[in-house]
C-alpha cells in the first residue's frame, strides 16, 4: 500500500473475524502432572481454552481428528467463557495441577515463565515431536522468551480502526492509509457535526492502541522489566482523551456501558472503535450499518506501530505427557484440516499449512486477511513490544483507570500517578 495518500474503497476492508481475547495463565506449578494413563497404554492430556459456542464446536471436531490419527492418546477438553476460565485455572495451577495445554498470549509469558509454568516446547521439538517450521511472517517469535520457545502460535492479529462505513460517507470523510492523528480527530468533528455522534467509543484507555502511538514516537508501552514511558507522557495522552470525552468526539462513558455487552461503534453511538482485526465480527452480527477495517492513524504519515499477536498454545512443565502434549500442539498447529475447521477464529492462520488450506468464503473474513496482508506489505509492521512479568495486571489497570478519567472521577496527573504505582507493585509481584 502507498503510503501518506488516499486509499482506494478496496483498502477499507469488511469487517470480519472472531474473539480473540488477551487472557493469562497463574500460579506456582509442582511436578504434578496434569494428564494420566490407562491399562491399555493410552494415555489421557488436558486440554483447556476460553471462548464462545462456535470456538467450542470446532475445537472438539479438530479433537476428534487427532484422537483418530493418535488413538493412544486421549483429549481431556476444559472451557469455559474468559473470566470463569482464568478463576479456575489459577486455582488449577496453584495446586500444581493446571491443564496440559491451553490457551495462552504474550502478555503473560515472562510472568509464568518466571514461576515456571510454562515448558520450554524446544527440547520436544528437538526429539522431532514437534515442528517449529513454516511459521508466517516471523509471528513464532512471539512465543519465545530468553532463548526459550514457551508457546506457539495458532492465529495472528494486528490492532486495527473499525469504522462506519456508512457514517464516514455521509459526513463525506475518507479514511487515508499515513493519515496522520490530528486528521483522524478532524475526521471525527466532521463526522460529530454532521451526524451528531461522537467520532470515537473511547481510544484512550486501550493498552495495546497506546503501544502503538508511543512506537510512534519512538518509545514502548513496556521495556523488558518496566514501563517505557514517563506519568508526563500518560497524563497529556489522558488529558487529551477526557478534552475529548468533555467536546463529545469521544462517546459519553456512561452510555457506552448502558449499551453492553454491545459496542459503542454497532450501537450507533460513535463512528469508530479501535479494536484487534479480528475481533471485528461482532460488529456485523451487533449493529445495523456496515463495518470495515480501516488504517492506523500515524504521528508521521507513515509509521503505524503495528505488529502481529497472536493466541497462542502452552503446555504445563510438569505435565507428565510432554511427548504427546508436543505432538497434540504439532497437530493443531500444522494440520491442514484442523486449519480448514478453525478458519479464523484466532486470528490468521499461524502456519502456511493451515493458510493455504483454508480459504475464505465470506467477505468479511476475506477482508480481514487482505488488511493484514496490505499492512504487512506497506512495510510498517514491526517486532511485538516485550511484555514483562505483571503485564496483565498493568492491562487490567490500565483500562479501570483509564474509564475512571473518562467518567471524570480521577483528574489524568493522579490516574498516572496511580497507574504507575500499580505497575510498579505488578513488577514487584
Amino acid at each position: 500500500m502507498q503510503q501518506g495518500g488516499n486509499v482506494e474503497r478496496r483498502t477499507i476492508l469488511k469487517a470480519a473475524g472472531a474473539s480473540l481475547a488477551v487472557a493469562g495463565i497463574g500460579a506456582t506449578a509442582t511436578a504434578c502432572g496434569g494428564g494420566s494413563g490407562s491399562g491399555d497404554g493410552a494415555v489421557t492430556i488436558r486440554y483447556a481454552w476460553w471462548g464462545g459456542e462456535p470456538r467450542t464446536i470446532a475445537i472438539k471436531k479438530t479433537i476428534a481428528l487427532f484422537e483418530k490419527k493418535f488413538p493412544k492418546i486421549k483429549i481431556k477438553p476444559e472451557f469455559t467463557d474468559y473470566e470463569a476460565f482464568w478463576e479456575k485455572f489459577q486455582t488449577q495451577a496453584s495446586g500444581g495441577n493446571p491443564p496440559d495445554v491451553f490457551q495462552n498470549a504474550v502478555g503473560f509469558l515472562r510472568k509464568y515463565d518466571k514461576r515456571g509454568v510454562l515448558l520450554d516446547l524446544k527440547s520436544q521439538a528437538d526429539a522431532g515431536n514437534l515442528s517449529l517450521e513454516n511459521f508466517r511472517n516471523g509471528v513464532l517469535a512471539n512465543g519465545q522468551v530468553d532463548g526459550k520457545q514457551i508457546a506457539v502460535p495458532v492465529g495472528a492479529n494486528t490492532m486495527s480502526l473499525v469504522i462506519d462505513l456508512k457514517a464516514f460517507e455521509k459526513a463525506g470523510v475518507e479514511a487515508k492509509f499515513g493519515w496522520t492523528w490530528d486528521e483522524y480527530f478532524d475526521a471525527l468533528q466532521t463526522i460529530q457535526d454532521k451526524l451528531k455522534i461522537a467520532g470515537d467509543t473511547g481510544y484512550f484507555s486501550i493498552m495495546y492502541l497506546y503501544d502503538l502511538y508511543l512506537r510512534q514516537n519512538g518509545k514502548a508501552f513496556f521495556t523488558d522489566t518496566d514501563l517505557g514511558f514517563t506519568e508526563d507522557d500518560l497524563t497529556q495522552w489522558w488529558e487529551d482523551g477526557y478534552k475529548r470525552v468533555r467536546s463529545g468526539l469521544v462517546a459519553d462513558p456512561k452510555k457506552v456501558e448502558q449499551v453492553k455487552p454491545k459496542s459503542a461503534l454497532s450501537a450507533g453511538l460513535a463512528a469508530s472503535e479501535f479494536t484487534w482485526d479480528n475481533f471485528s465480527i461482532r460488529y456485523e452480527g451487533e449493529g445495523e450499518s456496515d463495518y470495515g477495517l480501516a488504517p492506523i492513524p500515524t504521528t508521521d504519515g507513515k509509521a503505524t506501530g503495528q505488529y502481529l499477536g497472536s493466541l497462542m498454545l502452552s503446555a504445563f512443565s510438569g505435565t507428565e505427557h510432554p511427548k504427546e502434549v508436543a505432538q497434540f500442539i504439532d497437530f493443531m498447529v500444522h494440520d491442514p484440516e484442523v486449519g480448514k475447521i478453525m478458519g479464523y477464529d484466532r486470528g490468521i492462520l499461524a502456519t502456511t499449512e493451515q493458510y493455504e488450506a483454508f480459504t475464505p468464503a465470506d467477505d468479511n473474513n476475506k477482508g480481514v486477511a487482505a488488511y493484514e496482508e496490505q499492512v504487512a506489505e506497506a512495510g510498517v509492521l514491526g517486532k511485538i513490544t516485550p511484555h514483562p512479568s505483571g503485564a496483565d495486571v498493568i492491562e487490567a489497570a490500565f483500562l479501570r483507570i483509564g474509564g475512571e478519567v473518562a467518567q471524570g472521577k480521577t483528574k489524568p496527573a493522579d490516574a498516572a500517578k496511580a497507574l504507575f504505582g500499580e505497575a510498579k507493585a505488578a513488577f514487584a509481584g
